[in-house]
């Protein structure tokens, strides 16, 4: 049986603990701010602009009334509010059999409000596939990180035990964009306008998806990010950049139940599967840029302490 289908919360956090909190605690000392948040998040005061200020805090009104450049000044909070907006598609079954990427997500969260919640800080989720599927509000404790954990594993969708243990390994992910059962593309726009809605409190907030979405998405994050601090991660698989040469092969839309049939050995296919993917990775950088937020790439095939130490260090030194 696959070991990742049957984790239970109590196990999962006890793994990322050992494996992923540990780690993180000797490596970044402590100070998670780098890891989680920006210059800060409760406002305080108006100065004039200075070069390395972050242009998103510029304050535009007064700007034009002093024909100086002013920016917002915040300061650190003792405990922050935060909420996990998590993407919890069909797309996001792509992977590994041990290791798909709904998987890596609910890793993510659970280290992130592990980590907030131990420090006395809140942590709310929004889960959400075609709907809204669920919604926790902000608490504290262990039993909020377990919560969570619960939610994420029981919607992980494990693979049937007829499923030959190669049929993950040769599915396309072009074959399995973001159609719901409906025909319908998966609307992330839709979800962070609705997230906006209900989160009152000026918060970080931590977006964890694959952006396979309608276009235009990008709008409703910059309106999230110009009222609180917003991490955007990226979860990704690297078969969905590129298929190996397998042969024929059919390949099926999880969402939508479509299969199609290509061949794997035609270098031409594999070379515009290729562009298509770096195109969509292209359109996804420069859209979140669009809306003010940093964009950071988690894999399926990368060490979870890596990547999060790799996304500390670019905030880092981002701020200077």
């Amino acid at each position: 049986m696959d070991q990742a289908a049957t984790l239970t919360p109590e196990r999962l956090l006890r793994q990322l603990e050992w494996r992923v909190v540990r780690r993180l605690d000797g490596r970044l000392q402590g100070d998670y701010r780098s890891l989680f948040r920006g210059s800060g998040l409760d406002f305080t005061n108006l100065r004039e602009y200075e070069p390395g200020d972050d242009l998103r805090h510029i304050e535009w009104n007064v700007t034009a009334r002093m024909d100086t450049p002013y920016v917002r000044e915040y300061v650190e909070d003792r405990e922050v509010t935060a909420w996990l907006l998590l993407d919890h598609s069909a797309s996001m079954g792509f992977g590994p059999v041990d290791r798909q990427k709904d998987l890596v997500l609910a890793e993510v969260a659970a280290t992130l409000a592990l980590v907030l919640t131990r420090r006395g800080n809140r942590v709310g989720m929004v889960l959400f596939d075609q709907d809204l599927e669920r919604v926790l509000p902000a608490r504290s404790g262990r039993d909020q990180v377990l919560q969570i954990a619960d939610l994420l594993l029981d919607r992980r969708n494990p693979p049937a035990a007829t499923e030959p243990p190669a049929a993950a390994s040769r599915r396309s992910h072009r074959a399995r964009a973001a159609h719901g059962a409906d025909g319908h593309v998966t609307d992330l726009g839709a979800m962070l306008n609705r997230s906006a809605g209900m989160i009152r409190r000026r918060s970080l907030v931590v977006v964890v998806s694959d952006f396979i979405s309608e276009p235009g998405w990008e709008q409703a994050l910059g309106r999230l990010a110009r009222r609180h601090e917003v991490v955007a991660l990226q979860v990704s698989d690297p078969r969905e950049d590129e298929l190996p040469d397998v042969g024929s092969i059919y390949v099926e839309d999880t969402e939508t139940g479509e299969q199609i049939f290509v061949d794997t050995s035609d270098r031409g296919f594999r070379t515009r599967l290729k562009q298509a993917a770096d195109e969509r990775r292209t359109a996804i950088e420069e859209a979140t840029r669009s809306a003010g937020v940093d964009l950071h790439q988690i894999r399926t095939d990368e060490d979870l302490v890596r990547s999060l130490l790799r996304i500390s260090a670019l905030r880092r030194s981002r701020r200077r």
